[in-house]
């Protein structure tokens, strides 16, 4: 569905993507992930033919995005960030104007029409004004824009932006929904959606590829050092330089110190399994233990690895040391 190769887009002063390559295959919900400013939405919108870009070659549905855009964007539906509605239209009037818009005859923009508000939950508001609404019905009437000229391909660039958790969960469930007849690529900053709801994700970061995998594949071959948080009560020195010495431990620090309990943090190293030990060795030193939590890896975990891999903090020392 589409074929991206050493696609580029340079502005005065800065590459924003840097000849990236990548293929989203017909029916996948894809996941299309980076830090803020590392060249997702320029790539959504080169994809959509908003942005032309500086080099390379993409291509959606077998169409070329610089040779053909017309017939681009007849099979893409975009989502933006910020859905850009006329609120002085009412929801139905809204969707089928946008429908003749996009080519669409009389009869099948209405019809067209009903079905997206159907499926995006809307029937109920059709009538009223788009400046009424809340911000999850105008996501919904976004999406069903998107959605009115039955595209083969969905591009939703963060569609549950500014939504409560109720709200994130209902769009989570329509994405699925249309993941059934639809080839969708998606960018948000809620990876525990994107592990609900992709089946690959895209991380990009600089205007880089730095990953293309499954969210599992993903967090099976983490780099980052495994974590374990230990709550025991006595003083917190002597725990620290104990678990120090122990094989397969990498960093240990006290992260609460206000309580009476200590809460230890403990980084071990990759695939190392210590909570026995750690068990056994309260137990050998009498120390009163109250929690013992292995923390399994997650996307968010992979997301963080890879983003700020070789980066510096305040200290000076590179993230991941």
């Amino acid at each position: 569905m589409i074929h991206v190769t050493n696609l580029t887009k340079r502005y005065a002063g800065r590459t924003a993507v840097d000849s990236i390559s990548f293929d989203v295959g017909r029916g996948e919900i894809v996941g299309f992930l980076g830090p803020n400013g590392a060249g997702k939405s320029t790539t959504l919108r080169m994809l959509t033919c908003y942005l032309s870009a500086t080099e390379g070659k993409a291509k959606v549905a077998g169409h070329d995005i610089f040779r053909d855009s017309i017939n681009v964007r007849r099979r893409v539906g975009y989502m933006p960030e910020n859905v850009p509605l006329y609120s002085d239209m009412r929801v139905q009037e809204y969707l089928r104007f946008r429908a003749r818009l996009k080519g669409m005859k009389y009869r099948e923009s209405r019809s067209a029409t009903n079905e997206a508000m159907d499926i995006c939950g809307l029937a109920d508001v059709q009538r009223k004004m788009i400046a009424t609404l809340s911000k999850g019905y105008k996501q919904r009437v976004g999406l069903a824009d998107a959605l009115v000229n039955k595209p083969e391909l969905l591009i939703l660039d963060e569609p549950t932006n500014g939504l409560d958790p109720n709200q994130i969960r209902q769009v989570r469930e329509l994405i699925r929904h249309l993941g059934e007849r639809h080839t969708i690529l998606i960018s948000t900053h809620i990876l525990h959606e994107v592990e609900m709801t992709c089946g690959r994700v895209i991380i990009i970061d600089h205007g880089k590829i730095r990953a293309s995998d499954t969210p599992q594949a993903l967090v099976r071959r983490l780099r980052a050092a495994g974590k374990v948080s230990l709550q025991v009560k006595g003083n917190p020195q002597l725990v620290l330089e104990e678990i120090e010495q122990m094989a397969g431990v990498k960093t240990v620090r006290h992260v609460d110190t206000r309580q009476e309990w200590a809460l230890i943090e403990i980084r071990t190293v990759a695939n190392t399994e210590i909570c026995e030990a750690l068990y056994e060795l309260a137990v050998k030193k009498n120390w009163v233990l109250r929690e013992l939590v292995q923390h399994r890896a997650s996307l968010e975990d992979a997301f963080v690895d890879l983003t700020l891999a070789g980066k510096t903090t305040p200290n000076g020392k590179g993230e991941n040391e």
